[in-house]
């Protein structure tokens, strides 16, 4: 089946669905004059309903690797505990959406999700992919299938629900390594780019450089994806300001998500740089915070998810003003999920 076959073969799935499935949370490829629906783990909201939205943290991940991760590592009850007050925090600070990172096998739980979105009316969304950056975190068949075959893994996912709960994701996260891109991270780039073509689901990838992240560009590009559905996770990694202004210039989005004390003087310099470029619009910002560690005692170290909003934004206020607060933290973030 060639790639034509293959959308072809989604498409017509995806409209199966919509005449058999509908009202029973099964996906459906939205008509081209329809609203986009952003899916959350408690449903599809419209991308005005987000609100202040941190679009980088984590609730819970487990580094054992592929063939160890799973449910049977953790107490349910405990992580959602021990990540409660954490969450309550930034919805009191204003939050009210929050993009859960952890991709399957290193620590996704829809479950968990939907029960501390019931309790702290937060929208959370959660994705489909593979976190790529370490073979160890692939399960075998990414290994040896092709991207169309991991794509139609990803695909029924968004159609079908997560594991069995009926939460479809809200976006694609992957990740690669340095440039020149491996065989297998270029793979699982155009596996995303097909699940996007056939979802609409933008792709967020976890990006060793700038060079990385421009190889990634010019894969979805030559798939037909434009660059304005990808974001660049952890952009502000990259010391080399240049990659950021060429992958926001293509339309891409810079994702400056690793703010904590240490980052935080060069990460408001690099916004600000990106202002005076008139490239702000393709900006998003957030902490990657969080992470009850599986198979640490209690979790380990639960890092706060509120930085972002007691340090970043004040500072940000005082040096560009309200309007660029809104601009990153509630229009940037709706925009890059639709």
């Amino acid at each position: 089946m060639n790639r034509r076959e293959f959308l072809a073969s989604m498409a017509a799935s995806a409209a199966g669905l919509a005449s058999t499935a509908a009202g029973a949370g099964v996906g459906t490829r939205l008509a081209a004059d329809e609203p986009r629906q952003i899916h959350t783990v408690t449903g599809p909201v419209s991308p005005s309903r987000l609100g202040l939205t941190l679009v980088h943290e984590h609730v819970m991940v487990d580094f054992a690797g592929a063939d160890v991760a799973g449910p049977h590592r953790y107490d349910l009850d405990e992580v959602e505990q021990a990540a409660l007050p954490h969450l309550e925090r930034i919805r009191e600070l204003g939050c009210r959406t929050l993009l859960e990172c952890t991709p399957a096998y290193l620590g996704r739980d829809a479950r968990l999700l939907q029960r501390l979105a019931a309790r702290t009316g937060l929208n959370i969304v959660t994705n489909t992919g593979y976190y790529g950056f370490r073979s160890k975190y692939l399960p075998e068949h990414a290994l040896t299938e092709t991207d169309q075959q991991i794509a139609e893994r990803w695909i029924r996912e968004w159609e079908r629900g997560i594991d069995g709960t009926g939460v479809r994701p809200g976006f694609i996260k992957t990740s690669v390594n340095d440039a020149p891109l491996s065989a297998q991270d270029a793979k699982l780039i155009r596996a995303a780019a097909l699940t996007h073509r056939a979802t609409g689901l933008t792709v967020a990838s976890h990006t060793g450089t700038g060079a990385a992240a421009l190889e990634e560009i010019g894969i979805l590009e030559s798939e037909g994806v434009k660059a304005d559905a990808f974001i660049w996770v952890h952009a502000h990694n990259e010391k080399d300001t240049s990659f950021q202004l060429r992958a926001a210039r293509r339309g891409a989005w810079v994702s400056l998500d690793g703010l904590r004390e240490q980052s935080l003087d060069r990460i408001l310099s690099l916004v600000e740089t990106l202002a005076k470029e008139r490239l702000l619009g393709q900006v998003l910002v957030s902490s990657d915070a969080g992470w009850y560690h599986v198979g640490e005692p209690g979790g380990g170290a639960f890092r706060p998810l509120d930085f972002t909003l007691t340090q970043f934004v004040p500072r940000l206020r005082e040096r560009l003003g309200e309007a660029a607060v809104k601009r990153l933290l509630v229009e940037n973030p709706a925009r890059a999920l639709t």
